[in-house]
C-alpha cells in the first residue's frame, strides 16, 4: 500500500518543528528514523497532512554522560539504537538496545521515536521507567520535563500534546541492573521484558509486554527490599500482573514467562546469590 498524500517539512530547529506541528492543528507527525511511523503510514492507520523531518536539527544526536560517577546520562532524541549499543556510559541502555529488532532497524531507529511511540513491547520505555528517567519535552509554551512513569498513558499513547516533541531523555545510571526478554524469535517484538535497576539504594522492577504501559511490580520490589529470595520476588511479580491473552499466548503463559524473566533479571543484577 501507499501512504496518503502529505506535505514534507525539513526542520532546522526544535522551534520550527513545534511551530509546524502547532500550525498543523493535530494533523502533523515527526519523522526521525521512521521505523514505526512509515509502516503505519503505508497501512493508512494514520493520515497526517504534514511530516516534519527532524533529522537535520543540531544537538539532538549527542550522548552526554553526567559529571558525577553513577549519576545520569543525557541521551538526545536522535541518538540511533546502534549508538546506544556501542556506548559504555549506561550499560543497561546498551544491553536493552541490543534486543531491539534487527541491525537495519537499530541503524535507523531513534531513542526519541521509541519513547514517543510508546509500544507496550518496546525495550526503551521499560528501561526509562525502571531507571526513573525524565524526558525533556518542547512545545509552544517552552520546555518541560516529564517523568517516565507519567509519560506513558496507554498502548501507543503518551501525555505529549500534538504540538510537542521529545528532545532528549535523562537516564540515571543504576548501581546494578538486570535485563531479560522473551520473544518467539530473535528480533521479534518481546512477549515479556523484565528490567531491574538499583537507583539510589532502591531496587525497581519493571515488566514490559504484560499491559498497555511498562509496569512497576512493587510487590516484587518489596520482597527484595525485605531481603527475600529472588524466586519469591519473581513469583510476586507474576501474581501482581493481569496480562491479556492474545494470539501469542494465554494469560497464564505470559504470567509464567514474566516470573522467569524477573528471576533472570534479578540474577543478572546479583540478587540471586545474595537472597537465595
Amino acid at each position: 500500500m501507499k501512504c496518503a498524500p502529505f506535505d514534507y517539512v525539513r526542520a532546522s530547529s526544535v522551534e520550527e518543528t513545534v511551530k509546524v506541528l502547532a500550525d498543523a492543528g493535530g494533523d502533523g507527525k515527526i519523522l526521525a528514523g521512521g521505523q514505526s511511523l512509515v509502516p503505519v503510514l503505508a497501512l493508512r492507520m494514520a493520515r497526517p497532512t504534514v511530516l516534519v523531518d527532524v533529522n537535520r536539527i543540531p544537538g539532538l544526536a549527542a550522548i552526554r554522560p553526567g559529571a558525577d560517577p553513577g549519576g545520569a546520562v543525557d541521551v538526545g532524541a536522535l541518538v540511533r539504537h546502534n549508538r546506544l549499543v556501542e556506548q559504555a556510559s549506561h550499560p543497561l541502555l546498551a544491553e536493552a538496545a541490543r534486543w531491539i529488532g534487527h541491525a537495519a532497524i537499530r541503524t535507523r531507529g531513534t531513542l526519541g521515536g521509541s519513547i514517543a511511540h510508546a509500544d507496550p513491547s518496546a525495550e526503551l520505555p521499560a528501561v526509562a521507567v525502571a531507571t526513573g528517567a525524565t524526558a525533556t519535552v518542547a512545545g509552544p509554551a517552552g520546555m518541560r520535563t516529564v517523568a517516565a512513569e507519567d509519560l506513558f498513558t496507554g498502548a501507543l499513547t503518551t501525555v505529549l500534546d500534538d504540538d510537542e516533541m521529545i528532545t532528549g531523555v535523562r537516564f540515571p545510571v543504576p548501581a546494578r541492573w538486570g535485563f531479560a526478554e522473551f520473544a518467539r524469535r530473535h528480533g521479534d517484538f518481546a512477549l515479556v521484558t523484565a528490567v531491574v535497576a538499583e537507583i539510589g539504594g532502591a531496587v525497581r522492577i519493571v515488566l514490559g509486554g504484560v499491559g498497555p504501559v511498562p509496569r512497576r511490580v512493587t510487590d516484587a520490589e518489596r520482597v527484595i527490599a525485605d531481603g527475600g529470595p529472588a524466586r519469591s520476588a519473581a513469583a510476586a511479580a507474576a501474581e501482581e500482573i493481569d496480562p491479556t491473552a492474545d494470539l501469542h499466548g494465554s494469560a497464564p503463559f505470559r504470567r509464567a514467562i514474566a516470573a522467569e524473566m524477573v528471576r533472570r533479571a534479578l540474577a543478572q543484577a546479583g540478587f540471586e546469590q545474595e537472597t537465595a
